[in-house]
């Protein structure tokens, strides 16, 4: 997506317009793999899986509706309901078991419960070495293994989501989980390339799923 930088000419600026697209191209990489690209999902993929014409929701509460972004999927996880649950809301060990999540620490104590707030980070691509993605999360609703429902932030350097959604619903089925989580982003950089962004957004959460079923079934 560069100029090829052999060329004798003196390199000139590059307009505004240009600079933003780069920058959305980073954020959109950096929050939604965290570093880790597992190749293109396609944006539709998700909305293929049987079920997924369902409104999820936790506690009666649910994604933002008017989200230009949004990416939703699924996981069979063989491993019992508490142990994933568990896995899933120990924020403060995210980066055992996920290699993205640089650190992760809450903001309160006690049990994770509604209004809970945790701050974590995650590493952007090479495009953008200097910069590190800041999330503030807020729990909105939570069930004890049954769902859970956050929502804030993410700011780095040049780089901003102004709120990302995140749904997660647990379901035991006959075998272990059914862990199923879904997710939208607002913000002027993001939407200024929606494919990109929903792609880069499927890419991350497809990514968090095979990390927590690997997890979970190893510890089973």
């Amino acid at each position: 997506m560069f100029n090829d930088t052999s060329s004798r000419r003196r390199p000139q600026p590059q307009p505004r317009a240009r600079r933003d697209r780069v920058r959305v191209t980073a954020l959109t990489l950096s929050f939604a793999t965290a570093g880790v690209l597992a190749g293109t999902v396609p944006a539709a993929q998700a909305a293929e899986k049987p079920g997924h014409g369902r409104a999820y929701q936790c506690r009666s509460e649910g994604l933002d509706p008017g989200a230009r972004i949004r990416y939703r999927t699924d996981i069979m996880i063989k491993a019992p309901l508490s142990t994933v649950f568990k896995l899933q809301t120990d924020v403060e060990r995210w980066p055992a078991w996920q290699p993205p999540v640089l650190t992760a620490k809450r903001l309160d104590h006690g049990r994770l419960r509604k209004g809970s707030r945790f701050h974590w980070t995650t590493p952007a691509p090479p495009t953008v070495p200097d910069t590190t993605m800041h999330i503030t999360s807020t729990v909105r609703q939570l069930r004890n293994n049954a769902c859970i429902l956050w929502a804030g932030p993410a700011v780095g350097k040049g780089a901003r989501i102004d709120e990302g959604v995140h749904l997660w619903t647990f379901t035991k089925v006959r075998g272990g989980v059914l862990v199923h989580t879904e997710e939208t982003w607002t913000g002027r950089q993001v939407e200024e390339d929606v494919p990109g962004s929903t792609a880069m957004l499927g890419q991350g959460l497809e990514e968090w799923l095979r990390n927590l079923k690997a997890t979970a079934e190893a510890r089973h």
